[in-house]
């Protein structure tokens, strides 16, 4: 028996997104879990697997990836509709106040949703994103997303995931490299193993200026009064060492968790992203009911 329950909602332009629900405790925000560029829902299974029971831990696929529809308009693959698509989605949930993890471009998501809807996050999670994306990390990502690539067995997905990845987890084993394999592509009708995502979206992020929209700053300081654990691969070329010192100068009740020897993004099933999650939803219970 799984321990989730597959859901899905609508977004405004009718685009059917799905979600894993794992159950947890009623009085408590639940944790909404958002992936990365080309990531999905089975990046958090480790993590919803831990928390669940205490916490009730929903995992979204973005649209385009995963079990969610692929968008009408490719040009709706944009920071700011992830963003609405979330708000629908916390409408439906009937929550008034959640707990953002965000890796990556979730990590951007949950930032903005912090501006648009103030008082909604009890706690947020920003893995590896930061207002500032490094520039060689944001080449590296380029030079990869959108492109097509299949495999006749998992084995050999296994092996081309490391051979894209041996600096971002250089202690993996070959167990390790499947089980990423399995959560980044899927078996299509033809028996191939395929991306699981539409490669549409790469058309607006490889527009000049779109690949985070406009300063996010700004956007960052509406997290200035949220618990916020903020987690860093050290070998990450993404986000930077720097940007997360000015990071946590910026807010009140920051956090900051490296995890060495993993670059862009750490899992957060690594023993030192694991204690500073188990401190970040200690917080997280101690807050007042009301925003």
């Amino acid at each position: 028996m799984k321990p989730y329950e597959n859901r899905y909602w609508t977004s405004d332009d009718e685009v059917r997104l799905h979600y894993r629900d794992y159950p947890g405790r009623e009085d408590r925000p639940p944790i909404l879990c958002l992936p990365g560029l080309t990531r999905n829902a089975r990046d958090y299974e480790d993590l919803a697997e831990r928390l669940a029971g205490g916490w009730r831990v929903i995992t979204v696929d973005f649209r385009g990836r995963g079990e969610s529809g692929p968008a009408k308009d490719p040009m709706s693959y944009m920071p700011m509709t992830y963003v609405r698509d979330i708000e629908l989605l916390i409408d439906q949930l009937g929550c008034e106040r959640i707990v953002s993890f965000g890796t990556s471009l979730g990590g951007i998501v949950t930032m903005l949703l912090a501006a648009t809807r103030p008082g909604v996050l009890a706690g947020a999670l920003l893995n590896d994103v930061g207002p500032e994306i490094e520039p060689a990390g944001l080449g590296r990502i380029r030079s990869y997303v959108g492109k097509a690539n299949t495999w006749p067995t998992w084995m050999h997905a296994a092996r081309g995931v490391q051979e894209g990845n041996a600096d971002v987890y250089p202690n993996y084993g070959v167990e390790d490299w499947l089980a990423m394999a399995k959560r980044l592509y899927r078996l299509n009708s033809s028996g191939r193993i395929v991306l699981d995502y539409d490669m549409k979206i790469a058309e607006p992020f490889r527009v000049p200026g779109n690949e985070t929209g406009a300063d996010l700053w700004p956007v960052f300081d509406a997290l200035k009064k949220v618990p916020t654990l903020i987690v860093r691969g050290g070998r990450s070329d993404v986000f930077g060492a720097e940007t997360a010192k000015r990071m946590l100068a910026r807010l009140d009740r920051a956090a900051l968790a490296t995890v060495r020897d993993v670059g862009h993004a750490p899992t957060l099933s690594e023993p030192e992203a694991a204690a500073a999650i188990d401190h970040l939803l200690a917080t997280v219970t101690k807050e007042p009911v009301a925003a």
